[in-house]
């Protein structure tokens, strides 16, 4: 697992399938999802990167929301059905990568580390999660944990 930074991302403009529901069922949901999306990916026909796909989510410990998605060329084009479009705008983010399977250790340093470094969430936006596929396996991904935060530290 890396060391974690900050980076800053520009508007994103993203198309792919949502899920919302229980948070207790979330991670299961969540590769569904995924698996799912991946399925459908040659649907999309204005795609930047079809090897990196954008996981952005927001929750609390009731529900989750969850999309996987490809980050897409704006366009006239009528979606795929199921699919929608969303934009994400520009953010700050607390950022490290991990494997796949360490994902919840990557989230409890980068989430360590925001609160050691000073810096405060942006809680109403959403955090990314953004894998490179390159194997077969989602499981065995690269994953970039972001977590939107503030312009400044305290």
């Amino acid at each position: 697992m890396e060391t974690c930074s900050i980076v800053n991302k520009s508007t994103l403009h993203l198309v792919g399938v949502p899920y919302c529901g229980p948070y207790s069922s979330f991670p299961d949901e969540a590769i569904r999802l995924q698996t799912d999306f991946l399925a459908r990916k040659h649907e999309l026909n204005h795609v930047i990167q079809s090897n990196v796909m954008y996981c952005p989510y927001f929750g609390n410990e009731t529900f989750a929301t969850y999309w996987a998605c490809f980050e897409s060329q704006y366009s006239e084009d009528p979606l795929p059905p199921g699919m929608v479009a969303i934009t994400i705008p520009m953010h700050r983010y607390a950022l490290v990568s991990c494997s796949s399977q360490r994902i919840g250790e990557g989230y409890e340093m980068v989430k360590a580390w925001i609160q050691e470094h000073g810096y405060k969430r942006l809680d109403q936006a959403v955090s990314l999660e953004i894998f490179y596929l390159e194997g077969q396996h989602l499981e065995e991904e690269i994953v970039d944990i972001l977590i939107p935060i503030e312009d400044e530290a305290e």
